[in-house]
């Protein structure tokens, strides 16, 4: 580990740069927030000032150049849900990224034989 990297990490206590830090004490998304299995792609827009934009931001906006979901995103950039649905947040306001798929759970109704199969597997084990 190098020793820029050892400034900033403590073996017992993670890293020292803690979400509200990443995402400026927000705790929400402006607008609409993502639901877990929402799917979001980047727009193709170009970033415009790519100096305001934090280390989160271009990680989590180059993860979309393939449509991802968010909790498939957080899991692979390696930070908490809250941190990446805000900055998931900021990204759309930017126009930069889209949600490009969701589950109308309102109209939704579990297919019968799913539920059987998972039961019948639950009772297996």
């Amino acid at each position: 580990m190098s020793r820029s990297r050892d400034q900033w990490f403590d073996r017992e206590a993670g890293p020292l740069v803690r979400p509200y830090a990443m995402t400026q004490g927000r705790t929400r998304p402006s607008g609409e927030s993502f639901d877990l299995i929402a799917v979001v792609a980047a727009t193709g827009e170009p970033p415009g000032d790519r100096l305001r934009y934090s280390p989160e931001h271009q990680w989590i906006l180059r993860r979309c150049g393939t449509p991802v979901s968010v909790v498939d995103l957080a899991s692979d950039v390696g930070l908490p849900l809250g941190v990446v649905r805000v900055v998931l947040g900021d990204l759309r306001d930017e126009g930069l990224i889209r949600v490009v798929a969701t589950i109308d759970r309102s109209s939704e109704r579990p297919n019968l034989g799913v539920l059987r199969e998972v039961l019948d597997g639950l009772r297996a084990l």
